[in-house]
């Protein structure tokens, strides 16, 4: 099957629909896209799964790991005042885990905002294909109504005019034929009037969907921008309140970025399942729905040289009854007027509807053709396969930066805050550490006064 213009399924569809499939049972599932089979759709869950089992295990991992923290420290010596060894150590890995956890959110932002012009682009498209669609039923409705008005009014005129020329009548009769037929071929033109499947309604359906997505992935990408921030700063504040928050911030917005990372992954494959061979099941999906033809839907998804315009037979059956019919009016024009004055207007008003017919049926012919849809399809395709898809991956690799970061935040937050000094708290913390060699001071004992010979003290 033809691929639409200046589309090719790019290295990442073809890397991600050749990885191996499985449904629940293990057994392989052919990666070609079928979301509707069941199989197919516990292959796209268990990849989903994947994520939930990269959950459990990092949640394990923290817990253990600060089990093994909370439990085995060896016991510090009485009076010991220094940090233990690494502490420094604790504390800057922690900090790097955060400062690559920001980089991932700014790989999040560009990806949000790729994923949404993909989806934006495929809306476009398919808002212009239903401009064109409804365009070409306007135009078959506008052009049959004048031309049956025509028939009811000026060449009915013109048969009541001609009455007394029997040849003349004959002529006007042929026109009117001529011209009932142009408006039966024209009606079947209309392919898309009365289908169910309207592509205004599915780009309003996709951006409805979208908006929500977008806004969702925007919290939670400020969400952890927060935690990270907030946990940065109770780090240089050493503040135990602050980061015991962050901590539990920490472990949600991990659930979250594992949760999201099935999500994508899944989305991911079934993407590119669907973008490697997109003709097939678009085709079948649009005859399933829409109850057209194949001819018709191999014309505007292909469009090649390969397949025939299935409409090509009734344009130029129309227009060669448009060209009978106005040869017949010149004729008519001629032969009528100098005899009967009176049917000069209503040919005059026969020419004038058959030129703006004429200049329809040229713009008719022009949408008709499957340039325009194909280049829509096309586009749609470009923005789904091309730009959505690779937010994705950018949203994937910020999911799986965010895990990262979160997870060794997660198990250095602890060792970090046990070494915060203690705090008094019946001293104020602007004043503590200038107020302890004050006290201590105070509870020394005072020396003795010296005297001096010759300096007594007077009394009062």
């Amino acid at each position: 099957m033809g691929a639409p213009p200046g589309y090719r399924p790019s290295a990442w569809v073809h890397l991600l629909h050749q990885l191996p499939r499985a449904d629940f049972q293990l057994r392989p599932v052919p990666s070609g896209f079928a979301p509707q089979e069941q199989e197919y759709q516990q292959a796209l869950l268990l990849v989903a799964a994947l994520a939930g089992l990269g959950l459990g295990l990092s949640l394990i991992f923290i817990a253990v790991y600060l089990i093994r923290f909370c439990c085995c420290r060896p016991p510090e010596p009485p009076g010991a005042k220094s940090p233990p060894p690494g502490g420094g150590c604790v504390t800057w890995s922690c900090i790097a885990a955060l400062l690559v956890g920001c980089a991932g959110i700014g790989i999040g932002f560009y990806g949000n905002s790729e994923t949404s012009d993909g989806v934006s682009q495929l809306s476009s498209a398919l808002l212009h294909a239903n401009h064109t669609l409804s365009a070409i039923d306007h135009l078959v409705l506008e052009t049959v109504e004048r031309l049956g008005e025509a028939v009811r009014t000026e060449l009915t005129t013109l048969e009541e005019v001609l009455v007394q020329r029997p040849e003349l009548v004959a002529a006007a009769r042929g026109a009117r034929r001529q011209a009932e037929a142009v408006a039966q071929q024209l009606q079947a033109l209309a392919f898309w009037r009365g289908v169910p499947l309207s592509p205004l309604q599915v780009a309003e359906d996709v951006s409805f969907v979208e908006e929500y997505r977008w806004l969702a992935y925007v919290l939670l990408l400020l969400l952890e921008l927060l935690v990270c921030l907030f946990t940065l700063l109770g780090l240089a504040k050493q503040s135990k309140w602050l980061v015991i928050v962050m901590t539990v911030m920490s472990l949600l917005v991990l659930v979250l970025s594992w949760g999201s990372m099935g999500l994508e992954a899944a989305t991911a494959v079934g993407l590119s399942d669907f973008c490697s061979s997109p003709d097939t099941y678009i085709l079948n999906l649009t005859r399933e729905e829409t109850g057209l033809s194949s001819d018709i839907l191999n014309y505007y998804f292909l469009c090649n040289q390969a397949v025939s315009n299935p409409f090509q037979q009734r344009l130029t059956l129309s227009q060669r009854a448009l060209a009978n019919i106005h040869s017949q009016l010149q004729g008519l024009e001629r032969e009528a007027v100098p005899q009967f004055p009176s049917a000069q207007k209503p040919l005059l008003s026969l020419e004038e509807t058959l030129n703006v017919t004429e200049g329809d049926f040229h713009q008719l012919v022009a949408l008709l053709h499957c340039r325009g849809l194909h280049k829509d399809y096309g586009a749609a395709l470009r923005g789904l396969c091309e730009d959505a898809l690779e937010g994705l991956l950018f949203l994937l690799l910020f999911s799986l930066l965010s895990a990262g970061a979160l997870a060794t935040t997660l198990c250095s937050l602890p060792r970090a805050w046990a070494l915060f000094p203690p705090r008094n708290p019946s001293v104020s913390c602007s004043g503590s550490h200038l107020s302890e060699p004050l006290l201590r001071a105070r509870l020394e004992p005072e020396p003795p006064p010296r005297s001096f010979p010759g300096c007594q003290r007077r009394p009062h």
